[in-house]
């Protein structure tokens, strides 16, 4: 259940990312799959939330990083 979920919300992100920068595109990647990391390992509500919030941001550096070397 918790996959299918995980999958569908990666899903939305991926269809709806069409006119974000390269950062914003990377937070959004980072965040889905450190909450999804965070799911499949059998973290706590906090640990889940922190896990997409680390991911977020360092999906964010290294977009904004990339973007930066063009």
């Amino acid at each position: 259940m918790r996959l299918s979920i995980v999958l569908l919300a990666i899903a939305g992100l991926a269809c709806g990312c069409e006119n974000m920068t390269v950062p914003q595109r990377g937070a959004a990647t980072g965040a889905a799959l450190g909450t999804g990391i965070g799911m499949v390992a059998g973290g706590s509500f906090g640990q889940v939330v922190g896990a997409g919030l680390i991911g977020g941001a360092v999906g964010y550096l290294g977009g904004s990083a990339i973007q930066n070397r063009s």
